[in-house]
């Protein structure tokens, strides 16, 4: 009996890779059917590279196909690997019911005003009525609670549906965690990136945040474990990077936008600010450059 290319994929449901609750052809792993005759030919997508899972698909396909249609049939597999992509940040079974908006804020470089512009945009959406939180997530430098003046400050535990949760210390109106809370000031902070990882969990999913209309999350300076963490670990909702206009602020700017984009982090870049400030005679800011994400590279515009 020669089989069809409909009847080979009704065989092909019937079979399931290890550790799979979906057959290989729900899941999208047959990539193509050829039948000549007596012979067929599968295009087969795996993840696993190694040579005993090969061999194991391919028993479970030939058997049963044999068994089927005869064991004249000549059965060859093409397998094409491909890479398992991690969950991202967008994963909804990590989605913070009470927080509506959460915004990372970065920077290339330090000392570029990442921390001064992730205060003063918390109190700017608090004094447009927003409730707003700040998550100092820049485990070896935390600057905010110098910033609300906070830092002999302890949040406390309360008690929240049964469990013991971490209460945001309050500042001007804005809800702040930070390790520097648990730390002092001339303290470092001496740890590696799976310690670092753990403690920012824990002042995310273990804090009493309450309802927000935004949290917003203080990152380190350049690309590391601590934003894959956050950026694997929260629904982010928009990414803003902070630098200064010098070529060599903005190169490394440019590599914080090319991270947000990458494919295992992916999300909507608001916009990134570019700022340099002369604190003379009462004057601030004197330019503010708004660094817009273009199809081919980065495009700057000048606000005076």
């Amino acid at each position: 009996m020669k089989p069809n290319k409909e009847q080979i994929l009704e065989v092909l449901k019937t079979i399931y890779s290890d550790n799979n609750k979906i057959d290989i052809v729900s899941d999208k792993s047959v990539l193509n059917v050829l039948v000549f005759d007596k012979e067929i030919l599968i295009d087969l997508s795996t993840n696993n590279p190694s040579l005993q899972g090969k061999n194991n698909i391919k028993s479970k396909i030939s058997n049963s196909i044999k068994s089927e249609f005869g064991k004249d049939i000549v059965v060859k597999i093409n397998f094409k690997l491909t890479k398992e992509t991690p969950k991202t940040i967008l994963n909804p079974n990590r989605k913070l019911d009470n927080i509506k908006n959460i915004i990372a804020i970065s920077s290339g470089k330090g000392g570029v005003g990442k921390s001064t512009v992730t205060a003063n945009l918390a109190v700017s959406l608090s004094k447009m009525g927003f409730n707003v939180g700040i998550l100092d997530a820049d485990i070896y430098g935390p600057s905010i609670p110098v910033m609300f003046d906070v830092f002999e400050s302890k949040p406390l535990a309360v008690n929240v549906d049964g469990k013991s949760k971490m209460k945001p210390v309050e500042s001007f109106g804005i809800k702040i965690l930070s390790i520097g809370f648990f730390t002092k000031l001339d303290q470092a902070v001496i740890w590696r990136g799976p310690m670092a990882s753990k403690a920012l969990n824990q002042m995310i999913f273990d804090a009493a945040w309450g309802e927000l209309d935004f949290l917003l999350i203080d990152l380190p300076p350049g690309t590391g474990d601590i934003h894959l963490s956050i950026m694997q670990s929260l629904p982010i909702s928009g990414a803003v990077v902070v630098s200064t206009p010098q070529n060599v602020a903005l190169v490394d700017a440019r590599k914080g936008v090319s991270m947000f984009n990458q494919k295992k982090t992916s999300m909507f870049l608001f916009w990134a600010l570019s700022k340099i400030c002369h604190i003379s005679h009462l004057k601030s800011c004197q330019t503010i450059n708004i660094i817009c994400l273009v199809k081919r590279g980065l495009k700057i515009y000048q606000l005076i």
